[in-house]
């Protein structure tokens, strides 16, 4: 027996339904089929394929991954899960399998002590550099330590140890690298690249391993891990380059300098050397305290054109999102954006709790609005970025599935561990603050390295919290009227205008204003589409930047309010047993929508944003799962909310006078 079909709305204006799209889109709600199980989701023959991977996966490799309790899974692990195969969880040694594979996997442990703690646990570290007597004394007594601490489970006390602590100048654009409470740690173990480069020998092996063209990519990267005074100002870096270039070198670490200028000129150094391509990814900006997007650089000094250049050299691409929180905006940056505070992270990465302050240059529309600023001023835009997604996780294993997260570390993988463990440092953090999310959206020629990287380079990506919902958008002055209905979508859209990530500038006509053509298609195993919506800034003539969100196309009868506020698509998520339906929502979102405030003469951006109707957090699984041993109650943990709506961001287009 059929269900009530779901109302499906392609846009806010009603459109002919003659086409065979449309013809196939009417049986697609009649029957509760997927869009891409009736004509597949992306036509085979499309200039570019929808990829889906995540950038920024830890192994047990990572010094902190194996201190919380991860001692089994190394890259090896993470490949095959991420292929879809079941491998062994590091902590609860069940059996665990990943719902839907992935088409390409970034192990990018820690640079900072790369397997020097699994190598000291296991005795194969190769510390055997000379010191003198009371050094070596010292380093003898920190191995048996380690050894110890790991041997009772106590390796987060060590973690703990090594982090860093707040600022002692209080100065808000204070350099916190150069302030007297930013101390590196005693270098007790001595000299630990021959330990490092046995550890990254192996897995660049891994990765060759692994690497399939046209099945599946493997790349090769690190995490550069810079956090001075508790600002997180970390850094993935990514090379489609093999094993030829990669044994040249060894992984820049935040130990050898805490300045992302320092690390941009490794990287061209490396480069000149080696022949190798590199691009770094910012992440948590959301916990960088304003120094990721400011209006600086680091050492307080103004962005010049130098800089912007080889920031935008370096760094085309952010990630949006992952477990530790969402870095879109936050409510006290978009009072006017109803869905600001998502899955908010307010905790510093540091020994000593802090409360959280929230800056310009800790989230990412911020920093873009910065971006058109600074462009405006010095000709250059510094944060000229595209946007991912990407787990962060530390148990090896890619898991950014609500129903099957498997925690971001270790210990906190099951309900039990989810607070019984500090998490992070001095923070009041717990498993149930993290967010089972996010993960990249690439579209490319192919799944091989080169192509990949090419579609980085170009900022042809997007991020989800999680669910594979497909996203086109493309931006131009005079699409065809049946773009919207047409199956042939993307051939339209590049050839009458430019992908996300891309650039427009002033047309010669002047009459006419930015079009966006968007299409949106459901997860194909997930829940349904409540809304898209365009998130435009613009400068104005006195280089001030604006935001407005626009509701463009949304399930339902549903109408705008005279403030352009689209009511809630509703909720059928059961809390008592973490189900919910599919009755609400379309599978498929479709619209060519033109800004009604374009101005030729201003700078602008536009990204957009997708949201699924209501769904189950993580959380709330868990707290169903629990439902025996709390007495038959479901007890839902305070830390986060019962229900969460997914959502998809794609990368920007900026438009240029």
């Amino acid at each position: 027996m059929l269900r009530k079909p779901a109302a499906f709305k392609v846009s806010p204006d009603t459109h002919a339904m003659g086409t065979m799209h449309n013809l196939i889109k009417r049986i697609v709600v009649l029957t509760g089929l997927s869009a891409s199980a009736l004509y597949g989701s992306v036509k085979a023959d499309e200039p570019t394929q929808l990829f889906w991977g995540d950038m920024h996966l830890h192994t047990s490799y990572s010094f902190d991954a194996f201190l919380s309790q991860n001692y089994s899974a190394t890259p090896d692990t993470a490949y095959r899960w991420a292929k879809g195969q079941p491998v062994i969880h590091p902590y609860t040694h069940a059996k665990v399998r990943i719902d839907t594979p992935l088409d390409f996997l970034v192990v990018s442990d820690h640079a900072e002590g790369l397997g020097v703690m699994r190598a000291i646990v296991n005795e194969t570290d190769q510390l055997n550099t000379e010191l003198p007597i009371s050094q070596s004394i010292k380093r003898w007594f920190a191995k048996q330590h380690i050894r110890y601490k790991v041997s009772v489970n106590e390796g987060m006390d060590i973690f703990n140890e090594l982090l860093p602590i707040q600022a002692l100048n209080s100065e808000d654009d204070a350099d916190p690298v150069q302030d007297p409470a930013n101390i590196a740690p005693e270098p007790v173990l001595g000299d630990l690249n021959q330990t490092r480069e046995t550890a990254w020998h192996e897995i660049i092996d891994a990765a060759e391993r692994h690497y399939q063209p046209g099945t599946f990519t493997s790349f090769i990267g690190w995490e550069w891990s810079s956090t001075p005074t508790g600002a997180n100002l970390h850094r993935v870096v990514v090379s489609p380059n093999g094993s030829k270039q990669a044994k040249q070198y060894l992984p820049f670490g935040s130990d050898q300098s805490q300045y992302p200028e320092e690390l941009w000129r490794w990287l061209d150094e490396t480069s000149e050397r080696t022949g190798s391509e590199f691009i770094a990814i910012p992440h948590n900006s959301n916990v960088s305290k304003g120094y990721m997007f400011a209006e600086t650089t680091l050492r307080g000094e103004p962005i010049d054109t130098q800089y912007a250049r080889t920031r935008m050299r370096w760094e085309p691409l952010v990630e949006m999102t992952q477990i530790k929180g969402d870095s879109e905006t936050h409510s006290q940056l978009s009072p006017m954006d109803p869905f600001a505070d998502f899955e908010n992270y307010p905790f510093y990465l540091q020994a000593d709790p802090e409360a959280y302050r929230v800056a310009k240059g800790d989230y990412v529309r911020s920093g873009l609005r910065a971006g058109l600023e600074i462009g405006e001023k010095i000709g250059m835009n510094p944060y000229k970025f595209g946007l991912i997604g990407s787990t962060d996780s530390h148990t090896g294993i890619s898991s950014a599935e609500e129903g099957n997260f498997w925690g971001k570390f270790a210990h906190d993988s099951i309900p039990e561990g989810k607070r019984k463990n500090t998490v992070i440092g001095g923070t009041k953090a717990t498993g149930w603050n993290m967010s089972a999310s996010g993960l990249a959206a690439v579209w490319a020629e192919e799944n091989t390295r080169e192509s990949l990287f090419a579609a980085f380079k170009r900022r042809e990506v997007y991020a989800t919290t999680g669910p594979r919902i497909q996203v086109r958008v493309f931006a131009g002055w005079s699409f065809p009227k049946h773009a919207i209905d047409a199956e042939n979508i993307a051939e339209l859209g590049y050839s009458h205008g430019v992908p996300m990530g891309g650039d427009l500038t002033r047309p010669q006509a002047s009459d006419k204003s930015i079009q966006l053509l968007i299409r949106a298609v459901k997860d194909p195993k997930g829940a349904n589409l409540d809304r898209v919506q365009v998130v435009k800034s613009w400068l104005d003539e006195g280089g001030h930047s604006h935001e407005q969100i626009f509701n463009v196309a949304w399930s339902g009868q549903r109408s705008l309010d005279n403030r352009g506020q689209l009511p809630p698509v509703g909720d059928t998520v059961d809390r008592e047993t973490g189900l919910y339906t599919n009755t609400l929502g379309s599978i498929e979102l479709s619209t060519l929508w033109q800004d009604p405030g374009f101005d030729m003469n201003q700078r602008a951006f536009y990204y957009v944003r997708v949201l699924q109707i209501p769904t189950p957090r993580h959380s709330l699984y868990d707290a169903v799962a629990a439902k025996e041993i709390n007495h038959g109650r479901v007890q839902i943990p305070s830390e986060g909310p019962a229900i969460i709506q997914e959502r998809a961001y794609t990368s920007p287009i900026w438009y240029t006078p």
